[in-house]
């Protein structure tokens, strides 16, 4: 009976403790008048990352990057979601494929 006991403390002490390093980095991203914001994202290396994009236009935009091997359209006024990683040290570029001279950005893994 201890023994069950105490498997249930530490598994308890290990999900307190423990849990908070294994969650996934959640970094939001707005897209307004045609630019991300911010453009440039900053993770740590062999981490995965959920971005979460908000459109704030009135017309979609799809995220896109060939680095990433990434894409997702967001509707107008809506959110989208898309997990990246984990990646190697280094500079991912995204665009928006349907405004790619002004929505531009890159992710930095350090």
């Amino acid at each position: 009976m201890m023994n069950i006991s105490l498997r249930y403390c530490v598994l308890t002490l290990l999900s307190v403790f423990c849990l908070p390093v294994f969650a996934t980095q959640v970094i939001e991203v707005e897209i307004r008048d045609h630019l991300f914001y911010p453009a440039e994202i900053e993770i740590p290396a062999d981490t995965k990352v959920k971005l979460v994009f908000i459109n704030q236009d009135s017309s979609s935009e799809e995220f896109e990057s060939y680095e990433l091997n990434r894409e997702k359209v967001i509707p107008a006024n809506s959110r989208g979601i898309l997990f990246i990683g984990p990646l190697q040290v280094g500079e991912y570029p995204f665009f928006g494929e349907f405004f790619p001279k002004t929505a531009q950005g890159k992710i930095i893994v350090k």
